[in-house]
């Protein structure tokens, strides 16, 4: 043991200095790491919203898009399309919509904000297969459905409103995904501001 005075300064300058060196480094490792945490940009653009340009859809026509990494249908329904909407509701499920399967302001009869224009996640709501599209002007029939959604892996069927049928294994109507219509040739999907 040595008899030397202790020089208390120098001890607290080397503690603060330990302390402030500790601290930067800290901070130097915790900034990466909190920023890894974040959201790569492919996943940013992954779920982004997406405009769509639909003034060349035909009537009948069905054109896909992906948002968050699904596909998304919109189709332009007919005035034939619309009127046949109406006589189904006996052979639906939930021919009100009453289960949450679309915002609010497409809980209606058509399932849209504008009845021309169906818009809708093109997944089957049994076990996620991908249902097939049949336009009005199809010539046959898939099991009483004249037009609609038919999805080849279990038999659910959906109508042109994506309204399921009674009887199939598909629980819940198709998923309406957000949107809104910017003007007349324009719609954003996954962005849900109403009916404007």
């Amino acid at each position: 043991m040595s008899n030397a005075p202790v020089d208390t300064g120098r001890r607290r300058f080397l503690t603060a200095a330990t302390a402030v060196v500790g601290g930067v480094g800290a901070v130097a490792v915790a900034v990466p790491f909190i920023k890894s945490w974040n959201p790569s940009a492919k996943a940013k653009a992954a779920g982004a919203p997406v405009e769509v340009n639909i003034s060349k859809v035909e009537p009948g026509q069905l054109i896909r898009v992906e948002w968050r990494g699904k596909p998304v249908w919109v189709v332009r329904r007919t005035d034939a399309v619309l009127t046949n909407l109406k006589t189904l509701d006996s052979k639906l499920r939930d021919p009100a919509s009453k289960e949450l399967q679309q915002p609010e302001y497409a809980t209606n009869p058509a399932r849209s904000i504008k009845p021309e224009y169906f818009i809708a996640v093109g997944i089957c709501t049994h076990l996620g297969c991908s249902p097939t599209y049949l336009p009005d002007s199809f010539n046959e029939q898939v099991e009483g459905v004249t037009s609609g959604f038919f999805c080849p892996c279990h038999g659910s069927k959906f109508d042109m409103a994506g309204r399921v049928f009674q009887g199939v294994p598909a629980p819940l109507n198709l998923v309406i995904p957000p949107h809104k219509y910017v003007d007349d040739a324009t719609v954003i999907i996954g962005v849900d501001t109403g009916a404007t």
